[in-house]
């Protein structure tokens, strides 16, 4: 082995190393897997889906608990969509899965004006499609591939653009009540990720099949952040520590903390 092969493996086992650490850690503080669980593994294709399966499959090997793993892919029928790359991958690793077939991309097409980002809608309708097969299958937690860096991201699209300090939560349960999704990259670096799926060489699906990536409130935050990044290094390791550190008698909101009945200590 090469000098230049020995640093490029060493460093890919100190990515591995971190990330399994990372999983670990957030499966462990926020209890994202329990003994039992059925798992439905959302898998579209890039390299953060791909990441996560990889990991909770290793985990699986000597986890505390036992865990059932199925990689679930929605075909949304967009033009030139690869139909044959994940089956063919998931059945050579030998992971259960279930492509689900539904035509959302027309919809999206009809519906948003042309010009317009078709993400919003399009995620919803694909939330929508997988939350409904996931109760309807007996799945007991939904995996998706979010990581550290779209956490800090979506904090600052719902600051910037909604009005809101909110984030995406490692685990969550859904609005209606059924089902239970988990993030188990929440503490992992985007890079790493990245780093991780090429050395994997990960058969990776772009998600600019529709078109619609241009111009993107997300790709201008993440412009900002990379831009942080480089002239404050540690600054996003301390935007992700505050989003862990609330401190609601020091925000406005008053249904987080009874500001109206505050009064002095008496004398």
């Amino acid at each position: 082995m090469t000098a230049l092969a020995k640093k490029e493996n060493y460093n890919h086992n100190k990515v591995q190393k971190r990330l399994h650490r990372n999983v670990g850690r957030a499966i462990e503080e926020f209890r994202l897997i329990e003994d039992g669980d059925r798992i439905m593994v959302c898998l579209s294709g890039g390299a953060d889906s791909y990441t996560m399966l990889d990991i909770l499959v290793s985990l699986q090997g000597y986890a505390p608990v036992k865990y059932e793993l199925v990689a679930v892919n929605l075909d949304q029928k967009q033009p030139g969509f690869p139909e044959h790359v994940l089956p063919e991958y998931l059945t050579k690793r030998g992971i259960p899965f279930q492509i689900l077939e539904q035509d959302t991309y027309s919809v999206v097409k009809e519906v948003v004006p042309e010009g317009k980002t078709m993400c919003g809608l399009c995620s919803r309708l694909r939330r929508g499609a997988l939350y409904s097969y996931a109760m309807k299958n007996g799945f007991t937690k939904i995996a998706l591939g979010h990581h550290r860096d779209d956490i800090i991201e979506t904090l600052f699209l719902n600051m910037f653009y909604g009005g809101k300090i909110k984030a995406m939560p490692p685990k969550l349960l859904s609005d209606d009540g059924d089902n239970i999704v988990i993030r188990p990259l929440a503490y992992c670096k985007e890079e790493d990720i990245k780093a991780y799926a090429e050395y994997k060489q990960f058969p990776i699906i772009p998600c600019t099949l529709c078109g619609s990536q241009d111009n993107l409130q997300r790709q201008a935050i993440k412009s900002m952040l990379r831009e942080w990044d480089r002239k404050f290094p540690g600054r996003i390791e301390t935007i992700f520590a505050s989003i862990q550190n609330i401190v609601p008698t020091h925000l406005a909101d008053t249904t987080l903390h009874d500001f109206a009945s505050l009064r002095k200590k008496a004398d």
